[in-house]
């Protein structure tokens, strides 16, 4: 509707990942120096993470988009929670090998073969895992297990990890990943986009399907648009579609401040009503904005995935810290005991 109304050629702020709307922020402009950095070395495992939102699977469309085909042949896996031997399927399935009825051995033996032909016919074989916080340790160490297919002293496929922060903890801490770790040639974490990139990122969407200015997006409604979305590029793209709609639907040629507010309260209040509403000790519902703050749980899926990565962040270093004071006590104990024994 609104794409008539301002006469865009394409909706500029669609939330599937397309790489021609690419905007190259800078913390995306590093994880894109590292996948290239990745790509001449020609081996290992480059690790990219970020939070819910924060724009990996467009990085990496944007990079499958560049690869030159006649160089390199490329397999992307979005995972679930696959075990081990399903790991291997969706690789051989991601290079388009035939996988119907197929034993864990034979299906390695397929992927060493097709590694093989297409090293003698020159071509790099690269594999994206997309959502890799999802895989188990023993799915991970199958991973490991390919990066051993090699053609004299060149590595027959390379890995890009590409999950959630979660697995920057999962890979550093767990000790059945030390192999894949030594592995790990680089890493990077995608940031939020600063103010200023907040704004070029807007314009430079919407330049893409056409604009001129139309509608005109004052100071102070960048501003409000920058508070609420923190830089997030799909939160951006959630946000500026629905002020698109709004500003049409009320056939606005400026998008202010206000109009901005106005959004965010009509998502705000689809938000608390696609959730029960919590009752009173009467058995009433209270008025929206009375709420007890314990009873205001999130209920946005990104909002509760995003508590789950904090919790198991804060597990691990918790965890961490246990055992470094573990330590520390015995240390200290055996320090004591010498001392003591000293003293006798």
């Amino acid at each position: 509707m609104y794409t008539e109304f301002y006469g865009f050629t394409d909706k500029p702020f669609q939330l599937t990942p397309d790489p021609s709307f690419y905007f190259d922020s800078s913390t995306h402009h590093k994880a894109m120096a590292y996948l290239t950095y990745g790509l001449s070395q020609g081996e290992g495992f480059i690790v990219v993470t970020g939070e819910i939102g924060a724009g990996k699977t467009t990085l990496v469309a944007r990079l499958l988009d560049e690869l030159d085909t006649d160089q390199y042949v490329a397999a992307k896996i979005v995972t679930t929670h696959l075990d081990a031997d399903d790991i291997l399927r969706m690789v051989a399935a991601g290079f388009g090998l035939n996988i119907l009825s197929k034993e864990k051995a034979i299906l390695l033996t397929e992927i060493e073969v097709f590694l093989r032909r297409n090293h003698k016919m020159g071509k790099r074989a690269l594999l994206i895992i997309d959502e890799v916080q999802n895989l188990p340790i023993a799915a991970l160490e199958e991973l490991r297990m390919l990066s051993n297919f090699q053609e004299g002293d060149r590595a027959l496929l390379q890995s890009f990890l590409i999950g959630q922060p979660e697995f920057r903890e999962k890979w550093a801490f767990a000790p059945e990943l030390e192999q894949l770790r030594q592995r790990v040639i680089a890493t990077h974490h995608l940031q939020s986009m600063t103010n200023e990139e907040t704004r070029n990122y807007i314009h430079h969407r919407l330049k893409i399907v056409g604009w001129v200015d139309r509608p005109h997006f004052t100071d102070d409604s960048f501003q409000m648009i920058y508070q609420y979305a923190n830089g997030v590029p799909r939160k951006l793209n959630t946000l500026c579609s629905r002020i698109l709609l709004f500003g049409a639907i009320e056939e606005l040629d400026n998008i202010d401040k206000n109009t901005v507010l106005n959004v965010i309260e009509d998502m705000e209040g689809d938000i608390r009503s696609s959730g029960p509403r919590p009752q009173n000790v009467n058995g009433q519902k209270p008025a929206l904005g009375n709420e007890d703050p314990s009873q205001q749980l999130p209920t946005n899926n990104d909002e509760v995935e995003v508590l789950k990565e904090r919790i198991f962040v804060l597990e691990k270093y918790v965890k961490v810290h246990d055992e470094t004071i573990k330590n520390a006590l015995e240390i200290v104990t055996d320090i004591i005991d010498h001392n003591d024994d000293q003293g006798a």
